[in-house]
């Protein structure tokens, strides 16, 4: 493949992000789904492509023909599809770039509730995929055991997650849990946001949500925020430090990051050749991808500057526009080669596990979210919800909706909580690692942990913050 063919290849990107920009500002119904222009670009690109417009054209053109296969060639294809594992690894390099770091005692103060709400439902997602999958996908469908991952990988990670995933999922076995894990990712934001709204509209009716007024609509330039923002704000009080350097020095800080990352894959497998995987004849680290280990090269670049006390060369502001531009180029090239056949070959199994992952979310949202979160259950509630049905962006508009003037600390407990989530679950070193554990000791060992994962967090969320719950009350009544 010649290098113009490449180069054009990425310029088609740009022309379908333009298009998917222009159909998002003239159609309402995808504003109000908040759907980012990235998405929706990249399902144009998969309707004009094989898969769909293909299949018309081909009947009509010959096989040599530059559109038999529809409006996208097969070598954009064979472009695009390795991007996604490329990508993602930038985005995952520069999350904690940029982002002071508050201390622990702060984040645990202001997001303890939300940081075990959210890791319980997290795991909770891994035992209900594993309970379908042991007794329904794979005797009666005959589907991979990795499929029981498909729900906290698709949800909670999102469709950057599942798309950077595609490598692990090719290399495992399970090629075609990469295009499943995608169309449940799309699944998983418009059931997001639609649900999230319904509640909250029957929650206001019945005087739970007390902080919907009528600052809630949202003003074009919100929408565009809202509907383009994939990130969140760690430390909302934080002023964003000033840039005094060029683009090119923070690409260089997120390409360091990832060859940290990289370096600390090559000994972790290393380590695992020489010692417990030649003792065992078990091997992880080969199939562990390398973004969340390019997170913790971020993290350890921020801390290093932070410690140095030379933070203020780096400009968030500059770190987020290169991660959204590595992200609209992940989610175009990811949905643009996303297999329909996968899907229509597997669509009950799909709609089975899409079932599951509402019914689990809105059970978790609704029962455990009053139990677990002492004080503004709902709004602080809404936001976990939204992460773990959709993505973070889904959180963020659902809590603006329910608290339009942050009268809850949701907001600031969200962006705090993030911290010590997104390292782990949601696109971190558990889901990236949950596939090869699952392929290595099957899916009955990781259900069972996955068991007592869950039920340690939703335990300690029970007992530590239900008491403090009804201390409040106790002290408001006496007052």
């Amino acid at each position: 493949m010649s290098p113009n063919m490449i180069g054009f290849s990425f310029v088609m990107i740009g022309i379908f992000l333009i298009f998917g920009k222009f159909v998002r500002r003239h159609v309402k119904w995808l504003r109000n789904l908040f759907l980012p222009s990235s998405i929706i670009a990249g399902f144009i690109a998969l309707l004009l492509g094989p898969d769909a417009l293909g299949r018309l054209t081909s009947q009509f053109l010959n096989e040599g023909n530059y559109f038999y296969n529809g409006l996208v060639p097969e070598f954009i294809l064979e472009v695009w599809r390795p991007l996604p594992g490329m990508f993602i690894n930038i985005v995952f390099a520069a999350l904690f770039l940029g982002k002071a770091v508050p201390s622990l005692k702060k984040i645990w103060n202001t997001a303890g509730p939300q940081i075990i709400m959210g890791q319980a439902v997290s795991w909770g997602q891994y035992v209900v995929g594993l309970l379908l999958t042991i007794f329904v996908l794979t005797p009666v469908f005959g589907m991979s055991p990795l499929a029981g991952a498909l729900i906290e990988i698709s949800f909670v990670g999102g469709h950057g997650t599942a798309a950077g995933l595609a490598g692990t999922f090719d290399t495992l076995g399970f090629a075609e849990g990469a295009d499943l894990a995608l169309g449940l990712a799309t699944i998983g934001i418009l059931v997001g946001v639609m649900v999230g709204i319904i509640i909250i509209n029957i929650a206001y009716r019945k005087g739970t949500a007390k902080y919907v007024g009528g600052e809630a609509a949202f003003t074009d330039e919100e929408r565009e925020q809202l509907g383009e923002s994939y990130g969140f704000d760690m430390e909302p009080t934080v002023k964003e430090a000033k840039a005094i350097e060029p683009l090119a020095f923070h690409f260089s800080l997120i390409a360091v990051a990832i060859t940290i990352g990289y370096i600390m894959q090559q000994g972790l497998i290393l380590l695992e050749a020489y010692t417990w995987g030649a003792w065992t004849d078990v091997y992880l680290f080969p199939y562990m991808p390398l973004f969340p280990l390019a997170m913790i090269g971020g993290m350890l670049i921020q801390l290093f500057f932070d410690k140095m006390n030379f933070h203020m060369y780096i400009d968030q502001n500059l770190i987020s526009k290169i991660s959204g531009f590595a992200l609209d180029i992940l989610l175009v090239s990811a949905l643009a080669t996303l297999s329909l056949d996968v899907i229509g070959d597997n669509v009950i199994p799909f709609v089975l596990i899409s079932i599951v992952a509402i019914v689990w979310n809105v059970f978790a949202f609704l029962y455990l979210g009053p139990r677990m979160i002492p004080d503004n259950w709902f709004e602080r509630g809404l936001g976990d919800f939204g992460q773990a049905t959709g993505m973070t962006a889904t959180g963020l508009l659902l809590m603006k909706v329910a608290d339009p003037k942050h009268q809850t600390p949701a907001l600031e407990g969200f962006g705090y909580k993030q911290i010590l989530f997104e390292p782990f679950v949601g696109g971190g070193l558990v889901t990236a690692a949950s596939l090869p554990l699952i392929y290595q000791f099957g899916p009955v060992v990781f259900l069972i942990i996955s068991v007592i994962i869950t039920a340690l967090f939703l335990i300690f969320g029970l007992v530590h913050f239900g008491p403090n719950k009804k201390k409040k009350q106790n002290k408001s009544l006496n007052h």
